[in-house]
């Protein structure tokens, strides 16, 4: 007996019983709470920037006595008794740490600039390759901590001569991560300069520093602003170097001025927040006056 080969009709086919298909899970829900987390993640990063700045500027107008018992409530009634006090200090901390820091913002600044935006229009004009390998041995340099390399800068600020002064501190900032951070920042700008233009003016005769300084500076604009705003913020706020570069028998820079208000034994809290609030001054002033250019380079930057 043999079985049949003969195909099934479809009369004679299993009946396939039709199963509903499960409705898809709404994602209505799941969205809402996302963006809850989303917001209640927004709002704790905010909080955790805004706090530090709310706190300053509150104690910065109470007494010692209301700073203690309540540092969050706001001032009643506000006083500028802590600023007249800090401007008034014996050892002059608020004016002699302002003009020092703004000495070695101002000559770093200086020199990181012109330094950073010629070597990366030279680099630009090399080899793709060659370039990668510079880019990479200053990104290299980037992610070294300063910490580590705070004791070779200060045998080789000995060796010269130049430890425990201003040129040396100087130095210690135009030869550290800045310029590297400026070399970045010149180097990607530099791609969106369209190559005719260099072009153009290496046919009519103009030399690589001429073009540097008369058409490639002018369209580095933005990206210099960006430069000068993180960079002068960076070194303002630097601790370490004014510190042990130039130690405590050459001057104070206002970061290490406010290292000094903290007391051994006892504090004056609001005198302290009173210098702190002074020291912010500038800064926020050469921000508000490079808003325009730094907002332009951010964007230039992420569109080319």
């Amino acid at each position: 007996m043999t079985a049949s080969t003969e195909p099934r009709t479809a009369a004679q086919r299993p009946a396939v019983t039709a199963t509903a298909v499960p409705a898809s899970v709404p994602r209505r829900g799941l969205r809402a709470w996302a963006t809850k987390g989303h917001l209640v993640a927004a709002g704790l990063i905010t909080l955790a920037f805004v706090s530090p700045i709310y706190l300053t500027l509150v104690n910065a107008f109470k007494s010692q006595d209301q700073i203690i018992s309540n540092p969050a409530a706001p001032p009643a009634p506000p006083t500028l008794r802590n600023l007249t006090d800090a401007l008034s200090r014996p050892d002059r901390i608020i004016e002699i740490g302002l003009s020092n820091s703004a000495l070695t913002v101002v000559a770093s600044v200086l020199l990181i600039i012109p330094l950073g935006s010629a070597f990366s229009f030279w680099l630009s004009r090399r080899s793709a390759r060659f370039r990668g390998i510079v880019l990479g041995g200053f990104a290299a340099g980037l992610m070294i901590p300063p910490a580590v390399v705070l004791l070779p800068t200060i045998r080789i600020l000995t060796f010269l001569h130049l430890d425990h002064t201003y040129p040396g501190l100087i130095l210690a900032n135009v030869g550290g991560g800045y310029l590297s951070f400026a070399v970045f920042v010149y180097s990607g700008f530099l791609r969106s300069i369209p190559a005719e233009i260099i072009e153009a003016a290496t046919v009519d005769g103009a030399g690589s520093l001429r073009i540097w300084w008369k058409i490639v500076m002018p369209l580095l604009r933005p990206a210099t602003a960006t430069v000068a705003i993180f960079l002068s913020l960076w070194i303002w706020n630097d601790f370490m170097n004014p510190q042990f570069i130039l130690g405590p028998l050459k001057g104070q820079t206002i970061t290490t001025g406010i290292y000094l208000s903290v007391g051994q034994y006892s504090t004056n809290y609001a005198q302290l927040f009173g210098v702190m609030l002074l020291a912010a001054v500038i800064p926020v002033a050469g921000y508000l006056a490079l808003q325009k250019q730094f907002i332009a380079g951010l964007t230039s930057g992420a569109s080319k």
